[in-house]
């Protein structure tokens, strides 16, 4: 609210001294300063600058930084350039723009600075092509393509760990940013720790520029992931799902009060007894910044919780395979539209148990299909579950010594209950699995549906974190901002995403549907690859993977 008030005050400025600036510097249409943002337009004529300048101010984020320019020129051009005077102008232009044009009217315009025959010192002309370039790729960035890198394995063998990549915003249409106070070329963290890169008390509303299209199925997508408005502040669980953790943490509680293991069915019970009182508990404790006792590191200390705004949840990148107002079920991996069965892309993968004679050939079928070491879990020295393609699958069975290639399903497991989506522990979906899922409707714009007991908290979060109302349930009736409500009308369209390396990504069958205003961009070029230490163990450049588009 700060920020706003300081930006409706600066504009009010304008619009009061522009005017007298710009007849002050011999502008034959002064009143032009009295129209907002249009007034840009002779204030950089007046300064020597392109016209064309003006459409950067029309950028939210790189606008701001423009302003501190205008301000500073503008006072330069009156004869104000002493350092302490352009930091004055540069940080506080509601008071020195209304000195200047009231009190201060003997100061007459002199222009902007002639550079012609001088030379200018080596920290200012540095200063000044740092500047405009950071102006420019911020521009570049937020509005045509940005450069992004793969981290996990999730979309192999389309998109692999190391992969650098192109992704274009103009695709779908660019967002608007939504915290334009942020630093240059930072997300949303700084690096080396956990500080934000941005600054939320100044945010605008969502809004998206036109695009050359619209998200279709198999498309690969990044957006911003969903659960990602509230994280753990750690570097490895900040872009883990804050909500799968909380539901874990709770049931661990659970199984410590009845002295069980987590994955007992017991302890399960005993928390769905007891869920407010377990997840009240779990979400006091992540808030106090007290240990997480369910971590994969054991307890593992962190610095508690906090919220983030929608542009800068963490990036993912899976394929588009429901589209909105479509039924999506899978039955023992096979994915169904509608109820029809539809054709997996091109190199989704899937888990299979592959056996050899010897441990040494089950080596050698791995290194000649070359499967990355972090995507093998050895079950024995010749036995190993793998991913792979149904072609490199058929293609080892004829590779000597294989004697078993089976493609796995997986089954339900007492600890995988309200893992996945709508990740309640209610019948049917605490027994969804990865590969027998559904059926679910996906939401879409303007659908409107009855809302019951049975399917009231299947779409609270959606209706709440997504669509931005109140909602409480009163005698099993649906109360949404303050009105008893039947039914509901959805605002936008949602996206059913999946990776293509199906057993190891986790994606909309582990937190639900992707909102439109949710997506980012199209990933359209591989400018670079690399093979990564911790998941390739080398580090060469993989050549044959440079400069390829992303299928």
């Amino acid at each position: 609210m700060i920020a706003w008030i300081l930006l409706a005050l600066l504009m009010v400025v304008y619009c009061i001294t522009l005017p007298i600036l710009l007849k002050r510097a011999g502008h034959s249409k002064p009143w032009l300063g009295y129209i907002p943002v249009v007034q840009f337009i002779p204030v950089f004529k007046v300064l020597k600058h392109p016209v064309w300048w003006f459409l950067i101010m029309l950028c939210p984020g790189v606008n701001l930084l423009m302003m501190i320019i205008v301000n500073v020129e503008l006072g330069i051009a009156f004869g104000k350039r002493s350092v302490k005077e352009q930091w004055m102008f540069g940080v506080l232009p509601w008071y020195t723009l209304i000195q200047l044009a009231f009190k201060d009217s003997s100061a007459t315009f002199i222009g902007p600075r002639d550079w012609t025959g001088k030379k200018k010192s080596f920290t200012r002309e540095w200063g000044e092509a740092i500047l405009f370039a950071v102006i420019a790729a911020s521009v570049i960035r937020t509005f045509f393509i940005e450069a992004f890198t793969i981290p996990t394995p999730s979309m192999e063998n389309s998109m692999l760990v190391g992969d650098y990549l192109f992704v274009s915003k103009v695709s779908y249409g660019a967002k608007i940013p939504q915290t334009p106070m942020s630093i240059p070329f930072l997300h949303n963290a700084m690096p080396g720790n956990m500080a934000n890169s941005y600054i939320d008390m100044f945010s605008l509303p969502y809004y998206r520029l036109p695009g050359f299209g619209e998200v279709e199925r198999y498309d690969p997508v990044v957006f911003n992931y969903p659960h990602g408005d509230t994280i753990i502040v750690d570097p490895f669980l900040a872009g883990h799902d804050y909500y799968e953790i909380l539901r874990r943490e709770a049931l661990t509680f659970a199984a410590m009060d009845a002295r069980l293991s987590p994955q007992s069915p017991e302890a399960y019970t005993k928390f769905l007894l007891n869920q407010e009182l377990y997840m009240g508990k779990a979400r006091r404790e992540f808030a106090e910044q007290k240990a997480c006792m369910s971590c994969a590191n054991g307890i593992k200390k962190h610095g508690g919780v906090r919220p983030r705004p929608m542009d800068k949840k963490e990036n993912y990148v899976k394929r588009c395979i429901g589209l909105p107002g479509e039924n999506i079920e899978i039955k023992d991996h096979q994915v169904f539209i509608n109820g029809q069965a539809i054709q997996d892309p091109g190199g989704v993968m899937y888990n299979y148990v592959v056996s050899c004679n010897t441990d040494d050939q089950l080596k050698g079928v791995l290194r000649k299909l070359e499967v990355a070491p972090a995507n093998v879990s050895m079950v024995a020295g010749n036995r190993a579950v793998v991913p792979f393609t149904y072609e490199d699958a058929e293609k080892a069975k004829t590779m000597g010594g294989v004697i078993e290639m089976r493609l796995l399903i997986d089954s339900l497991q007492e600890e995988n209950r309200m893992l996945m989506f709508p990740n309640l522990p209610m019948e049917p979906y605490n027994h969804w699995t990865v590969d027998n899922f559904g059926p679910l409707h996906i939401p879409a714009q303007g659908e409107t549906i009855e809302l019951t007991p049975a399917n009231i908290d299947l779409y609270r979060h959606t209706i709440v974190n997504y669509e931005l109302n109140t909602l409480e349930v009163r005698d099993g009736k649906a109360i949404i901002n303050g009105q008893a409500c039947d039914t509901y009308t959805f605002k936008q369209n949602y996206y059913w995403m999946m990776g293509d390396n199906r057993h190891h990504s986790v994606d909309s069958r582990f937190w639900g549907w992707v909102p439109e205003d949710h997506i980012v961009g199209k990933p359209v070029f591989t400018w670079f690859s690399k093979n990564q230490a911790n998941h390739n163990k080398s580090t060469s450049v993989r050549w044959n993977r440079v400069f390829r588009f992303v299928h």
